[in-house]
């Protein structure tokens, strides 16, 4: 029996019970092998807009935000069948925030490295290595 939209729940509740089933999901799927998925879930934290129902996720890419949308659906089935409202939507973004891009010599990479693991000079003047 298919129930009509108008006689499905739409019963408020708040972020902090959307995020903890958020984030119930993610580790679900992550411990079912869904790790990409699991992943865009747990890049950003969801908002809950002002209007009670709408929920906003930004994703850092549009190729994240089309995956996402694509296998969103039992997210938002699991999401309205556990917080008893039906008229829940994910709203995805992407960030238009770009990554200040900087061009590296082969000494401040090697700096750089170096300072990761400093084993690294070690390595480089045993073998009598070119930066």
């Amino acid at each position: 029996m298919q129930r009509h939209h108008d006689e499905l729940p739409t019963e408020a509740f708040n972020e902090t019970d959307m995020r903890l089933l958020w984030n119930k999901f993610a580790q679900r799927l992550s411990d079912t092998g869904q790790k990409i998925m699991s992943t865009y879930m747990q890049i950003n934290d969801p908002e809950l807009q002002d209007d009670g129902f709408t929920i906003k996720l930004e994703l850092p890419n549009e190729g994240s935000k089309v995956d996402f949308d694509n296998n969103k659906i039992e997210l938002l089935g699991y999401l309205r069948g556990k917080l008893h409202n039906h008229d829940i939507v994910i709203e995805t973004h992407v960030n238009e925030t770009v990554e200040k891009k900087y061009a590296f010599t082969p000494e401040d990479r090697y700096e750089r490295l170096k300072n990761i693991n400093p084993a690294l000079d070690l390595l480089r003047k045993t073998f009598d290595l070119d930066i």
